[in-house]
């Protein structure tokens, strides 16, 4: 299923990139990106993280004239987490923890505006941070003792989204699919964000 997600996902963003470049005809070039929503982990990687709330911030930054744009943006998701496998060095696994995403992607998208609508995709790559539970039990003191274990995570991501343009601001609507290159228990790290929010039009501001 993941396999087909991403390539629609690929489809989707190349169909964009191949349409005629009239598409974009404002001037407009730059938009901060505020984004809150969640993200849901799927395949293998649903049988430890669950979705919970998930805040994007970002850029979208216009390259020429022709509707491409650079989407740098910082994801912070928020996750719980159920540990299959225990640590090495570790007796038991966190059951009802709570993992957190630092990740951090350049993307290069395409946006084609119809009317007060825009419609775009994305694809870029880069990565972070993600921070898991870990718990240690020292029974002859009663205690427990909870830290976290840093995985570092190279990361891919593929996305499309819509926006309705306000004036000063467009609001949007975005969903993604990540996918890490490395893993966590034994399971690719894969998600698929969902995302709403506002994009303000810090162009109007230079001129």
């Amino acid at each position: 299923m993941n396999r087909f997600l991403l390539l629609y996902l690929i489809t989707l963003l190349l169909t964009n990139l191949t349409m005629p470049l009239r598409a974009q005809n404002r001037s407009d070039k730059l938009f901060t990106v505020s984004g809150i929503g969640t993200s849901m982990p799927v395949g293998l990687a649903s049988d430890v993280f669950g979705p919970k709330i998930s805040t994007t911030l970002g850029l979208n930054i216009g390259v020429g004239k022709n509707g491409l744009f650079l989407y740098p943006k910082l994801s912070l998701h928020a996750l719980s987490y159920r540990g299959k496998i225990a640590e090495p060095g570790f007796t038991y696994t966190a059951q009802t923890g709570r993992a957190t995403t630092y990740l951090l992607n350049l993307g290069l998208g395409y946006r084609k505006i119809v009317g007060k609508f825009a419609f775009y995709g994305f694809a870029g790559g880069g990565g972070g941070y993600i921070l898991t539970p870990m718990v240690r039990v020292n029974d002859a003191a009663q205690q427990v003792k909870i830290s976290n274990k840093t995985h570092f995570m190279p990361m891919l991501e593929v996305g499309a989204g819509t926006e309705f343009n306000l004036g000063g601001l467009s609001l949007f609507a975005e969903i993604g699919f990540m996918n890490g290159f490395k893993k966590i228990q034994d399971r690719s790290f894969t998600t698929m964000p969902l995302t709403f929010g506002i994009k303000p039009n810090l162009s109007r501001l230079f001129k």
